[in-house]
């Protein structure tokens, strides 16, 4: 049975932090038409965003790396939600920066937990503009026996309309800062008690030394930027998110264990190698251009070839740090004895692992999941091949938590017919357009 948890009930712990003392001298009543001035979340920021915040509220520039490193102990190791907990700071400093800042979390609206125990959370970020409710995006925890993997969104709804993807389905709203990328990660870890104890983060400082080590005791192992969104549509954000996220003073997450997926954006693919240097994950899903063209629209500009080129070129490729290829096993598309014979020959010299994913339905889809006798025929002529065929379990088919599956139901203005009303445009014409 489906679990809706009441999130009205006092018993859980709120995304939102309350008020702290001596900050509400800094939220008087607001006085006739004057609203009260918004404080700004830390929670989710860089360090060099907090570096940022510091320096605006006069702390020195000589104590500034200090203070960064406070703060990023306690926002990232600890889970503190406000700055009287942070007891390591002067009550000076915690009262200046409660009077200006926050650590608020993106709230979240509704938590769904799955009979296999994955967690669905639809989550709401901060107002960017008077014309603005707040973005609305998923992510979902998926629990397992030796990790737990949360599966996070880059951008609010997609650009790339794959047909097969109910995300695929809401059109681009924007993307999403670093802050709220790194935001679902923490308030993933509030709901699920997954904080540090007081005192030094032992679980992170082994990361530092050993990429593929697991923190010890925790409850978020891996991290997968395969949510809404495209991430290297996003890049600078997804960059510095995965930064924060892998910092070895903080989450802690080494690198082997954060996967950006990608629809197949061949010039970004190098680049995310270098820069980022997360795992890599690419949505194939067909072996010929035609099939593809249909599944994954963007193939029409970069084609197969080009993607697995680049791919090949990948930066520190090699048998211990492999691609995995997403394949969503379609009946009657993609899901043939030759289909799978094609693969095999297309990915020859690639290192690879093979995802092969039984297509979890959504309303108003075209397409049907391949019958099981088909997939493990086609998982067992890719893995005589050479190639790890895993054949994904669906998770969280019953709360649309599965690959595929998400998407967020409030309808938003388009970037630009937002920004002419904040301008005085017409958005109505803009949104015929």
């Amino acid at each position: 049975m489906t679990v809706l948890i009441d999130l009205n009930s006092p018993a859980r712990r709120p995304a939102a932090s309350q008020p702290e003392a001596g900050a509400a001298a800094s939220q008087p009543d607001a006085v006739a038409g004057v609203a009260a001035p918004v404080r700004r979340s830390l929670a989710g920021l860089s360090r060099d965003g907090l570096r940022e915040a510091l320096a605006d509220i006069g702390v020195p520039d000589r104590e500034l790396r200090m203070r960064v490193a406070q703060l990023f102990n306690w926002i990232y190791v600890r889970g503190a939600v406000s700055f009287e907990e942070m007891t390591t700071i002067s009550k000076v400093l915690r009262a200046a920066l409660a009077e200006r800042y926050t650590l608020d979390r993106p709230e979240v609206i509704s938590e769904q937990i799955s009979v296999d125990g994955t967690r669905k959370w639809l989550l709401r970020m901060p107002a960017t503009g008077p014309h603005d409710k707040g973005a609305e995006i998923e992510c979902v925890y998926i629990p397992e026996a030796d990790r737990g993997t949360l599966c996070v969104s880059s951008q609010v709804g997609c650009t790339l309309t794959c047909t097969f993807c109910h995300t695929g389905t809401q059109r681009l709203v924007r993307n999403l800062t670093d802050a709220e990328i790194v935001g679902q990660v923490m308030v993933a870890r509030d709901r699920l008690g997954d904080w540090s104890v007081p005192g030094p983060n032992k679980a992170s400082k082994a990361i530092q030394h050993d990429d593929d080590a697991a923190p010890a005791g925790r409850l978020v192992t891996n991290i997968v930027l395969m949510g809404m969104g495209e991430p290297l549509y996003n890049f600078d954000n997804v960059k510095a998110a995965v930064d924060t996220m892998s910092d070895g003073d903080g989450i802690g997450l080494g690198k082997r264990r954060i996967t950006l997926s990608t629809a197949g954006v061949a010039p970004m693919i190098g680049k995310a190698g270098e820069e980022i240097g997360a795992m890599l994950a690419i949505s194939l899903h067909a072996t010929t251009n035609e099939i593809r063209d249909g599944l994954v629209p963007l193939n029409k500009k970069y084609k197969i070839d080009e993607v697995l080129e680049a791919c090949r070129n990948y930066p520190g490729l090699s048998n211990a740090k492999r691609i995995t290829f997403e394949y969503v096993m379609l009946k009657g598309v993609n899901d043939s004895p030759a289909h799978a014979r094609e693969l095999v020959r297309l990915l020859k010299g690639i290192p690879a692992k093979i995802n092969l994913i039984p297509f979890n339905p959504w309303p108003g889809t075209k397409y049907e999941c391949s019958d099981w006798d088909t997939i493990e025929a086609f998982s067992e002529i890719v893995f005589r091949a050479g190639y790890a065929s895993p054949v994904r379990t669906p998770r969280g088919r019953d709360i649309f938590a599965a690959c595929g599956q998400l998407k967020s139901e409030t309808e938003k203005l388009r970037a630009r017919a937002r920004l002419m009303l904040e301008t005085g445009g017409d958005p109505a014409a803009e949104a015929a357009s």
